[in-house]
């Protein structure tokens, strides 16, 4: 597995916690959670950031697709997805890259880097 995250990680460029918030806070990307809901019950959720469930993701943000968030606006998007602790993220973003999102990315380190760098978390409400 980790040959093929190898792989799949230099078709892109990665971005730590500070640079995906601060890219958040302008407006020049979408943060997309793929946490499933337990973690994000239990370590909370980023401000303004979409939850979309990981067997979801292509469906949600395929900008041609029947099934679209109105914020999958075209494939020009800078999407940077975050999972827990930065895997599943490489993969979903390398499955976004296949349906023509190319400025996909995925957050280096996940939520818990995002935590560790005393960025902005809010509780999840049950």
């Amino acid at each position: 597995m980790d040959e093929l995250l190898e792989r799949i990680r230099a078709g892109y460029r990665r971005i730590g916690a500070r640079e995906a918030h601060e890219a958040a806070r302008k407006g020049e990307a979408l943060l997309v959670d793929i946490r499933y809901a337990a973690l994000r019950e239990r370590d909370g959720l980023i401000p303004g950031a979409l939850v979309v469930e990981r067997n979801e993701l292509e469906w949600r943000l395929d900008p041609r697709g029947s099934h679209r968030l109105p914020e999958a606006t075209g494939h020009d998007l800078r999407v940077v997805v975050l999972c827990n602790e930065g895997y599943a993220s490489s993969l979903a973003a390398a499955s976004l890259h296949q349906l023509g999102l190319h400025r996909a990315t995925d957050l280096v380190g996940g939520f818990q880097a995002w935590r560790a760098e005393g960025l902005p978390v809010e509780p999840a409400t049950v």
